[in-house]
C-alpha cells in the first residue's frame, strides 16, 4: 500500500481502496445468493400428478352411459402439451376410454374438451384419476361413433353409433338422374348390432336388404323424417334445400359431431343461412341437432319447427311439462315397430303444430338465433325397448337427465 500512496494523492488512494472493497463484496453477495437458491427448494409449485374428479348423478334414477366432459381449463394443472395424452381411470384403477373433441372447429383444430362416459345408479357418487399419458391410439372394436360425408352416395353424410344410424342428403342428390330428390329431411338407417355398420352398408351397396345388421326401411322423402326442422312463418313449415357443404368437429370412438351448411333460403319472404350441428354420443338413442340461422337485419325473432314424419296407425304422445313428443309406429315391409322422438328444453318449447307430412313441435331461437333440440329413434329388432310403454319412460328419464346433468368437480390429489 505504500507504493500505492506514494504514486497517487491521498483522495484518489481512498477511492481505489473502496472500489477495490465494493467489488469484492459484490463478488460474495452473488456467490451466497446462487448459493442459496440452489440449496433451498423452489416456491414455484410443480403440476399435479394427477387430478381427482367426482361425479354426482342428482336424479333418484339409473343413468347408464352418461358422458362426462372436462374441459381445457379443468385439466390446465397437469399441464399436458394436448388433450389427446390425457388418460382416465375409475375408483378401481381401471383405464377408462377417453376421447379429445374440438367444440369450436378453431384454426388450430385443437381440441379443447375431454369426454369419457360412466353408468349410475340412482343418486349415485364416483370418482375418477385423470393424468397425463401417452398419446391416445384407438383399435377398430373401440369405436362406438362415426359418421363421415359420403361423395361417392352423392354427397350423403351419414352418421351412427351403437344404437342408430342415420343420413341425410347433399347437393349431388338435387341432380342424379336416376332418383333426383331434393330435401334437408332426416333419414333413419334401422341397424340391429352395436358395430359399426355405415362403411359396409355403402361397400356392398345392398342396404336395403336385411343380411343380419339392419337396413334401411325408411322413407323420408320430403317429411322432416326423424326430426328434420324448418322454420315457421305465416302458419306455415319453410324448409332449405340439400346441405351445400359439410365438416367434421369429432368422429369417434365416444362422440361423432359434425356441422352441414345450407345455403340462405326462403322464409316468407326473406332469405335466411343455416349451419346445422349435429352431435351423438355412444349409448344414446338421440342426436342432439343445433340451427345457428343467419336472417337478415332487422328481422323478428324465430321460431323452428322440428317434425316426425306422419306415418298411418301411429300412436303419439306429447309431454309439454318435460318438452318431449314421441310416437310408436310400423316400420315399412313389415319390419316390426320403432319409436320416434323429438326432445326440447321446456322453456322453448313454443307449441305443436303440423302439415301434411309431419307432426312438428314449435320451438323458440335464442335472441342469437340458434336452435337446440334432441331427436332421435329405436328399432323393435334392436332389442332396446319393447313398446310404447318403454319409450316413453326413456323420454322421461332423458328429458330429466338434460334438465338435471350429471355434476362434475374437479381437484388436485
Amino acid at each position: 500500500m505504500g507504493r500505492i500512496a506514494a504514486h497517487y494523492p491521498r483522495e484518489i488512494f481512498f477511492r481505489l481502496r473502496q472500489t477495490l472493497f465494493d467489488t469484492t463484496m459484490n463478488k460474495l453477495i452473488t456467490l451466497l445468493t446462487l448459493a442459496l437458491a440452489t440449496a433451498l427448494p423452489t416456491t414455484t409449485p410443480a403440476a399435479p400428478g394427477a387430478l381427482s374428479v367426482k361425479a354426482v348423478n342428482p336424479l333418484a334414477i339409473a343413468r347408464p352411459g352418461q358422458t362426462i366432459e372436462l374441459s381445457a381449463k379443468d385439466i390446465a394443472p397437469l399441464e399436458a402439451k394436448a388433450l389427446n395424452l390425457i388418460h382416465v381411470k375409475d375408483a378401481s384403477g381401471k383405464e377408462v376410454l377417453c376421447q379429445a373433441v374440438d367444440t369450436d372447429f378453431d384454426a388450430l383444430r385443437k381440441p379443447d374438451v375431454l369426454i369419457f362416459q360412466a353408468d349410475f345408479a340412482p343418486n349415485e357418487a364416483k370418482t375418477f384419476t385423470v393424468s397425463v399419458g401417452a398419446k391416445q391410439v384407438f383399435a377398430k372394436e373401440q369405436f362406438r361413433a362415426h359418421g363421415r360425408f359420403v361423395r361417392e352416395r352423392f354427397d350423403d353424410f351419414a352418421w351412427e353409433n351403437d344404437r342408430i344410424a342415420h343420413r341425410t342428403y347433399g347437393q349431388g342428390l338435387e341432380t342424379w338422374a336416376g332418383e333426383p330428390l331434393t330435401s334437408s329431411t332426416i333419414d333413419i338407417w334401422s341397424k340391429r348390432v352395436p358395430q359399426m355398420v355405415i362403411n359396409d352398408w355403402y361397400l356392398t351397396d345392398n342396404y336395403h336388404a336385411d343380411t343380419g345388421t339392419g337396413a334401411d326401411f325408411y322413407a323420408a322423402g320430403l317429411s322432416r323424417g326423424c326430426g328434420g326442422n324448418g322454420l315457421w312463418a305465416d302458419g306455415k313449415l319453410w324448409v332449405s334445400r340439400n346441405f351445400v357443404n359439410s365438416r367434421v368437429l369429432a368422429n369417434g370412438p365416444i362422440r361423432v359431431c359434425f356441422e352441414l351448411v345450407y345455403d340462405a333460403f326462403d322464409v316468407n319472404g326473406a332469405k335466411v343461412s343455416e349451419v346445422k350441428r349435429i352431435t351423438l354420443d355412444a349409448g344414446s338413442n338421440l342426436d342432439h341437432f343445433q340451427s345457428f340461422y343467419q336472417p337478415p337485419a332487422g328481422a323478428g325473432p324465430l321460431i323452428s319447427a322440428v317434425g316426425l314424419k306422419k306415418v298411418a296407425g301411429e300412436e303419439r304422445t306429447f309431454n309439454a311439462e318435460l318438452g318431449w313428443m314421441g310416437v310408436w309406429e310400423k316400420v315399412e315391409k313389415n319390419q316390426g315397430m320403432q319409436g320416434l322422438a323429438i326432445v326440447v328444453p321446456p322453456a322453448s318449447l313454443a307449441g305443436g303444430a303440423q302439415d301434411k307430412l309431419n307432426n312438428l313441435l314449435l320451438v323458440k331461437a335464442t335472441p342469437g338465433n340458434t336452435v337446440s333440440y334432441w331427436a332421435g329413434f329405436t328399432w323393435e329388432k334392436a332389442g332396446q325397448f319393447a313398446d310404447f310403454a318403454a319409450w316413453r319412460k326413456y323420454l322421461d328419464e332423458f328429458a330429466q337427465g338434460l334438465a338435471s346433468p350429471i355434476q362434475v368437480s374437479v381437484a388436485a390429489q
